[in-house]
């Protein structure tokens, strides 16, 4: 999702990682230190490490917030989470997002933090918003927040890989196309910011996104169905690797 096709890495502490960046961007571990950004964005923005929690944990049902989660029974029920998971990421859910909704613009601000400092995380911070956003009005509930990291998470491969499908897939028409993975292309090289020397142009972005969509569409006809992501990535053991850096317990 994250890079997975890309391999990107930091190379801030790294010189030389400098010189050999495209001789190394196929590599595990580049699409692994993409990855494990997403993942300590999530981990620790919302689920309460920030806070140093030592005390009783929040009840979901007692806040005063104007929006109101569903039930922790019926949260359980539709989520892989336990109570005390659900407990500790409301806690910190509503510590950044007092109202029990965060906006795109606060996302944005909250994600940029997890990235090299010259990024720019906005284009991108707004695919995985609208990810999490499913019913697109504008912010992202509690719900919407514990039933996207349930499936990156806990989900199977299958979910996970069904979850960067729908990120890869902007206007949300079951298919990608070449515009719209030249656009995620372009998101992530943005974002990984001075990680990337020398930064890509036009040219080398639009290569790069005709290289992964090649790639991707199996039978040539212009668009990438989900099957065929699906039989694309199950088939890469890197990608279904970084695939389960989100396999954690919080």
């Amino acid at each position: 999702m994250h890079g997975m096709m890309y391999g990107h890495s930091d190379t801030r502490d790294n010189p030389s990682r400098h010189r050999n960046y495209r001789r190394h961007t196929s590599t595990g571990n580049n699409r692994q230190s993409f990855y494990r950004r997403f993942v300590t964005f999530l981990r620790e923005t919302w689920s309460g490490i920030k806070m140093g929690i030592g005390s009783e944990f929040d009840d979901l049902d007692g806040h005063s917030a104007r929006y109101t989660p569903e039930a922790l029974d019926t949260l359980c029920q539709i989520t892989k989470f336990n109570r005390r998971e659900l407990q500790l990421m409301y806690r910190g859910f509503k510590q950044e997002c007092p109202t029990g909704m965060v906006k795109e613009d606060t996302f944005k601000g909250i994600y940029a933090q997890f990235f090299p400092k010259g990024s720019e995380t906005s284009q991108y911070a707004h695919y995985v918003f609208n990810s999490f956003d499913q019913d697109h009005t504008g912010s992202i509930t509690f719900t919407d927040f514990v039933m996207g990291l349930s499936v990156l998470a806990r989900g199977s491969l299958q979910e996970k890989l069904r979850w960067t499908f729908n990120l890869y897939d902007i206007n949300g028409d079951g298919y990608i196309t070449k515009d719209e993975m030249f656009r995620i292309v372009t998101a992530v090289y943005d974002l990984m910011g001075k990680a990337v020397e020398p930064l890509a142009d036009d040219l080398t972005t639009r290569e790069r996104a005709e290289q992964v969509f090649q790639k991707l569409d199996l039978n040539k006809d212009g668009i990438v169905t989900f099957d065929e992501f699906l039989d694309s990535c199950t088939q890469d053991e890197n990608i279904t690797k970084s695939m389960n850096i989100f396999n954690t317990t919080l």
